[in-house]
């Protein structure tokens, strides 16, 4: 197999030229991806065990950058590690093109430039207003909401820029979330939030990202460019910001739930299984996860069996879990056969 370094020291000889190689190693990864099947939901992630190593570096390297500089001002800190961050990806990145290095540099820069904007307009303010985000409470602070958006909105440029120059896969969904902050942030800023009008917005601001990333999805329905890698950290942003509001605002999160409601949440798991086979994105299913559990044991404690709810809860939702991954394909088949040729024509290509 030839490795990226083999490609560089071809390239470095003057056997081939750098966007040849380029070329190659986008077509073998294409390729092999294309071979798996628009099922598997492959993404890049490791190139090697050496991306574990280089990314434990540079979380001790940014580390130590943010601690020593947050002696100085907190904003000096925070500004060393996006700094920090951006001059190794430079390498990291954009020449050795190492996947988890560049996911883990990625978000360090764009958290260090929210972190600069956090510190410079009021972190306690800000802090106040991301915990009314979370539905934990009514807002009512000018001043914190538009620090929070200040720092959102020099986190959602900085994420441009980032894309603009290294175009890391994640980066569309850092930009989406920093957006998403900003909206939640302005609004809070010019009017009182209740925490259930708040989880409404949070649930409007994660169907927008998901309808994002179905368009990333529509362009490349094989699943074999960059394109896919985009839509599928824009679904995993996406899924929680549906999930949460859904089952808080259900009242799941309050107490022991009634058997009405347990229902209820079975009965939306379902439906989530069903939008998650009919565009292929197993997010949904893992964000919903623990709601699930949580009603299902309820359910099965109502019924008398409080000793081994929980066992016979990781049996049922185990057991599904496991059929449901080994029948993907053909379950999927069947679902997306069954819906309107307008709808599946801008949906992943089903294997059989």
């Amino acid at each position: 197999m030839i490795e990226q370094r083999d490609l560089d020291a071809a390239v470095g000889a003057g056997v081939i030229d750098a966007a040849t190689a380029t070329r190659l190693v986008d077509f073998t990864r294409d390729y092999r991806r294309g071979v798996a099947g628009p099922d598997e939901e492959s993404f890049r992630l490791l190139t090697g065990f050496n991306d574990i190593f280089v990314t434990i570096a540079l979380g001790l390297l940014l580390f130590a950058l943010g601690t020593l500089g947050g002696r100085v001002a907190p904003a000096v800190g925070a500004a060393l590690v996006a700094a920090a961050s951006w001059v190794l990806a430079e390498y990291f990145t954009r020449q050795r093109r190492m996947a988890l290095p560049s996911i883990a540099l990625l978000l360090a820069f764009v958290g260090g430039v929210f972190g600069v904007g956090v510190t410079l307009f009021g972190v306690d303010d800000a802090s106040r207003t991301a915990t009314v985000a979370f539905g934990r409470g009514a807002s009512s602070g000018f001043p914190g909401a538009m620090g929070f958006a200040a720092a959102a909105a020099l986190a959602a440029i900085a994420a441009f820029a980032h894309w603009r120059r290294f175009h890391v896969p994640i980066t569309v969904a850092a930009g989406a979330a920093a957006v998403a902050g900003l909206a939640l942030a302005l609004v809070s800023a010019v009017a009182v939030v209740a925490p259930n009008v708040m989880l409404v917005l949070i649930l409007v601001a994660g169907l927008a990202i998901f309808a994002l990333a179905m368009t990333f999805d529509a362009r490349d329905r094989a699943r074999v460019t960059r394109w896919s890698d985009v839509a599928f950290w824009l679904h995993l942003l996406a899924a929680p910001m549906i999930v949460h509001p859904v089952f808080a605002l259900a009242g799941l999160l309050k107490g022991t739930p009634a058997p009405g409601a347990a229902v209820a949440v079975v009965l939306v798991y379902v439906a989530l299984t069903l939008v998650a086979l009919a565009i292929d994105r197993r997010a949904l299913l893992v964000s919903a996860l623990g709601y699930v559990i949580y009603a299902i044991q309820a359910l099965v404690s109502a019924g008398g069996a409080l000793d081994t709810s929980l066992a016979l809860t990781a049996l049922v939702i185990g057991g599904f879990l496991v059929l449901l991954s080994a029948a993907w394909r053909p379950v999927r088949a069947i679902v997306v056969t069954r819906l309107p040729a307008g709808v599946t024509s801008r949906l992943p290509l089903a294997s059989t």
